[in-house]
């Protein structure tokens, strides 16, 4: 899926593809990003795990937290880069930051 608008936002897929604290990965512009879906929310940050490049995606998420799956790394959402999520017309958009 690739549909852009004009203010940068591109369509990722719908919020059902993401179950509830999990992650999946999508690209943008070239880019690998995870999309998690938390009780408060979409986010989305870079794919790779800035301590050693493993798929955050597929970490554990919990406590406002994801967990790298190569080296058990945590990381807050807020400690990393986040893009920012839309849900619009039953579609999640991402604009990179």
């Amino acid at each position: 899926m690739s549909a852009t608008i004009d203010t940068g936002f591109v369509a990722v897929g719908r919020p059902e593809d993401v179950p509830l604290l999990e992650g999946r990965r999508v690209t943008v512009a070239g880019r690998r990003i995870a999309i998690f879906r938390l009780p408060d929310g979409f986010h989305a940050v870079d794919a790779a795990c800035p301590h050693a490049g493993g798929p955050l995606q597929d970490g554990i998420v919990g406590d406002g937290c994801v967990t790298c799956p190569l080296h058990n790394r945590r990381y807050r959402f807020d400690e990393l880069v986040e893009h920012e999520v839309e849900l619009r017309d039953g579609l999640l958009w991402v604009r990179l930051a």
